[in-house]
């Protein structure tokens, strides 16, 4: 009796194909919902990662600023004088020194 349509007559071909084409219509719905909210999701993503990435941007443009003017400063410092040059070697080997020694003293004391 569950072959039967409401109007009392056996459905056909046709009724079959339409109640296929109904139950596929509203799969392709809902999957077209689904990739609708995944494409705005995306969206939302993609203008935060564009929003930070202007946000890098600028702060690399200070940094470059920053470490101009500390070039311009060094370049100045080691112009100015044989003194200047004298202290900076100085500098130069009291850090290299510093390393190994801190070097030599952490290889040491894992064993």
């Amino acid at each position: 009796m569950s072959d039967w349509n409401k109007d009392g007559r056996k459905p056909n071909r046709e009724d079959i194909m339409e109640a296929e084409n109904n139950r596929l219509a509203d799969q392709l719905s809902s999957k077209v919902s689904r990739l609708k909210m995944l494409s705005l999701d995306m969206k939302d993503g993609v203008e935060d990662d564009n929003s930070y990435l202007d946000g890098m941007g600028s702060d690399f443009m200070s940094t470059t600023g920053l470490l101009g003017g500390t070039v311009t400063r060094f370049s100045k410092m080691m112009d100015s004088g044989r003194g200047n040059r004298r202290m900076m070697c100085y500098v130069v080997a009291f850090l290299v020194a510093l390393f190994f020694i801190i070097y030599f003293i952490l290889t040491h004391s894992r064993s």
